[in-house]
């Protein structure tokens, strides 16, 4: 009786095999994805740039040669060597957090209301809101500012946190957008327990429209740290009060042969915007998908 034996193949062909399956799923997944490839690197491209010359010396910063020959880490200390970055880093968190605590306070129960009740013009009253949004800030900055200078608030933060009192058109109608898809049930429910309107929505609906609330906070967050044109309309004269756009601005010009110390400036600006969206960017996310923004 002959057997018949089936030729093994060797160790080194079954590896050599593996390692081009590996390289052509390799070459298809990036294939796959090369268009979001293609837009990361365009993202993060000018954050790496920024960083690697912050840490460069004075005379490698801004040359054809992009990655640092010595680590100059000392660069993120000196820009605090005359304090005047503390204030800004100050006056930017004061604006960014009374901001949006404000807008919080006043935009929720705007929208509250225009989600829940039943009332004659309130159609017309949201279409108000939406109509605030279309208006460029610049057409009212001159009457507003003379409002502003007639109550001596000029050259100080509080023309800008002020407005945050009387609401956001744009929370206001992310947040009413969301209340409207919660369903009547859970607060009727409440209202048979003997909860009123105040009861009814720090019990039952605030907790559930954490997720609306928490991505209207980080938009109006974001957007108080990065405003330019708010602080250097009202306090572009008075140093005390300048925040770390307006501040980095002047920075750029005080600093401009030493581009090292001026990147490692903006890397600082950057990265609390950075940390907090990384920390909330599922919350944040989920906000934004359940108010319907596109």
């Amino acid at each position: 009786m002959t057997v018949t034996l089936a030729p093994q193949v060797s160790a080194p062909r079954k590896t050599a095999t593996a390692r081009r399956t590996r390289g052509r799923a390799f070459l298809y997944w990036v294939a796959k994805h090369a268009v979001a490839i293609a837009l990361g690197i365009m993202f993060v491209g000018p954050l790496v740039f920024i960083f690697l010359t912050a840490v460069m010396s004075d005379r490698q910063a801004l040359t054809a040669n992009l990655w640092p020959t010595s680590w100059h880490w000392e660069n993120f200390s000196k820009i605090f060597t005359n304090g005047e970055l503390l204030t800004w880093i100050y006056n930017t968190v004061l604006y960014s957090v009374l901001g949006t605590a404000l807008m919080l306070v006043s935009s929720i129960p705007v929208a509250y209301a225009l989600a829940r009740f039943r009332f004659r013009g309130r159609k017309l009253a949201f279409l108000l809101v939406i109509t605030t949004m279309m208006l460029p800030p610049q057409v009212v900055a001159v009457p507003i500012y003379i409002i502003w200078a007639r109550f001596h608030l000029t050259g100080t933060l509080w023309p800008l946190i002020i407005p945050m009192l009387f609401g956001d058109a744009f929370s206001i109608f992310l947040l009413r957008q969301f209340l409207v898809t919660i369903p009547r049930e859970y607060s009727d429910a409440a209202k048979v327990d003997g909860c009123g309107e105040f009861r009814t929505l720090m019990r039952v609906v605030l907790p559930m429209a954490r997720p609306a609330i928490a991505a209207v906070a980080l938009f109006q967050f974001f957007y108080c740290w990065n405003d330019y044109y708010g602080p250097l309309l009202y306090v572009g004269t008075t140093p005390d009060n300048w925040t770390l756009s307006v501040g980095l601005a002047t920075f750029r010009a005080v600093h401009r042969v030493q581009w090292n110390l001026t990147m490692a400036a903006t890397v600082l600006a950057m990265a609390p915007v950075i940390i907090v969206f990384f920390f909330a960017q599922r919350v944040f996310i989920e906000g934004v998908k359940l108010t319907g923004v596109k």
